[in-house]
């Protein structure tokens, strides 16, 4: 028998529904509390623009736990699952910080700036265990060091039942990490092809149209012609290699037009009120849990 799915955004995904998802912009314990117990499928603690402090994160990630609603939910499923962006690449390729935040208990990381094949197989690679040649899906090759007993008490597995199930999806079926690319400068579209051929285990690429209207010299105009036919390339290679892309910026004036276009993934903006959220789940005939 198929065990529950933990990663709520995942679930999501394959049972055809769009996941909404906003950030913890700074990543506070307060934002983890009240953002705990909402109807996001995910919250994004966001350390490409804030410090990172992998301590603050753990503290994080601690009180995203609710007691109650484990007990009333009657499923080891955080109600909100928590994923991490973490810093952009360096020439070290981030793998260091990727494995800290996945050995904490993050379900998936949003990796900035990928604009390379050789890049996005570093962040799938990253997220994995090594594993034997012979193995299933052996490639992206896995890097992540062994250290599972913080991440493996966090999901509430034992340490086989994490290794099981610590895994990319949808490379691996029973994943429950994704992993999450973004395309943010015009060399990125050019090589999206070629990434999303060659790479296995992207679960979603999410646009970042603030650095990608920066690149194209008409900075936050996301309305311009340049940045609208940008992201509606984006949009197109996403579809025809069956990768759902992601909207970084979902408000209440673009809502009607993001949905139209088909994003399969959804980012508010970083909470003030929860309004975005519950006119995406209106519109998106989610409006019960």
């Amino acid at each position: 028998m198929a065990q529950p799915r933990l990663n709520s955004v995942i679930r999501a995904l394959e049972e055809g529904k769009t996941p909404i998802a906003t950030f913890v912009s700074p990543p506070s314990i307060e934002g983890a509390i009240a953002l705990s117990t909402t109807a996001y499928d995910a919250v994004v603690f966001e350390y490409e623009h804030h410090p990172y402090d992998i301590k603050d994160l753990r503290d994080c990630l601690q009180y995203m736990l609710n007691r109650r609603q484990i007990l009333e939910r009657g499923t080891l499923s955080p109600g909100v699952t928590p994923f991490v962006r973490i810093p952009p690449n360096g020439a070290e390729m981030s793998q260091w910080i990727a494995k800290q935040v996945l050995d904490v208990g993050a379900y998936g990381i949003v990796w900035p700036h990928v604009g390379t094949v050789e890049e996005a197989y570093n962040a799938v690679a990253s997220c994995r265990y090594p594993r034997p040649k012979s193995a299933p899906a052996f490639r992206p090759e896995g890097q992540r060091g062994d250290a599972p007993v913080t991440a493996a008490r966090y999901w509430g597995l034992t340490q086989q039942e994490y290794y099981a199930r610590a895994d990319v999806w949808p490379l691996n079926p029973q994943g429950e990490l994704l992993v999450i690319i973004m395309c943010e400068e015009v060399k990125a579209i050019d090589n999206l092809p070629r990434i999303l051929s060659e790479v296995p285990g992207i679960g979603v690429v999410l646009i970042g149209e603030g650095d990608l209207s920066q690149n194209l010299g008409c900075p936050r105009q996301y309305d311009h012609p340049a940045v609208v036919e940008a992201m509606t390339a984006i949009r197109r290679i996403c579809q025809e290699h069956h990768v759902p892309c992601g909207h970084p910026h979902v408000e209440s004036h673009n809502l009607e037009n993001v949905l139209k276009e088909g994003y399969g993934f959804l980012m508010t903006a970083p909470v003030r009120s929860y309004a975005v959220l519950d006119a995406c789940r209106t519109k998106l005939g989610r409006v019960t849990s």
